[in-house]
């Protein structure tokens, strides 16, 4: 691929865009919607994804319709900052992690889980999470709504 390739522009913003709004649009649909030919957004979206920009795509599942009605988010305090690429290659083995920051602040981790019930998120927390090395101590947050869930808008169109 030349370096020439390698530029982002509108046309790909554009892409980027309508997919995040509906990724099972067909590439005719987003052709005729920026008046490019299939063909081009074809090639744009192997470009975008030998780049890295998109690493794949995701089913977005609401958890709460199948029964898995709580959302909880965790502060989690470290013994040592320096322990957080081991905690969180742990913590990617616990299946309802669904999400591992690493912040600044007080916590040294932010974490998202989900669980089946507060029965299920008392098991996560002390059979699990409390159980992994390094973690000092953790605070944890219900969500009671969650209102916006969005994409970035990188492009209009």
């Amino acid at each position: 691929m030349t370096e020439k390739n390698l530029e982002i522009d509108n046309t790909d913003l554009k892409i980027l865009s309508l997919l995040m709004q509906d990724a099972n649009m067909a590439y005719t649909e987003i052709g005729k919607r920026i008046f490019v030919s299939g063909g081009t957004v074809h090639v744009r979206m192997n470009k975008l994804k030998q780049m890295g920009i998109v690493r794949g795509s995701q089913l977005v599942i609401d958890h709460a319709k199948l029964g898995w009605d709580i959302s909880a988010f965790l502060g989690i305090y470290l013994d040592k900052s320096s322990l957080y690429e081991e905690v969180s290659r742990q913590l990617e083995k616990i299946p309802e992690v669904v999400n591992v920051h690493y912040t600044t602040g007080i916590y040294s981790i932010f974490a998202k889980i989900v669980c089946r019930d507060t029965q299920h998120l008392r098991e996560v927390l002390h059979d699990k999470i409390q159980k992994v090395s390094g973690i000092q101590r953790t605070e944890t947050f219900i969500s009671l709504e969650e209102s916006v869930n969005r994409p970035i808008p990188f492009a209009e169109g």
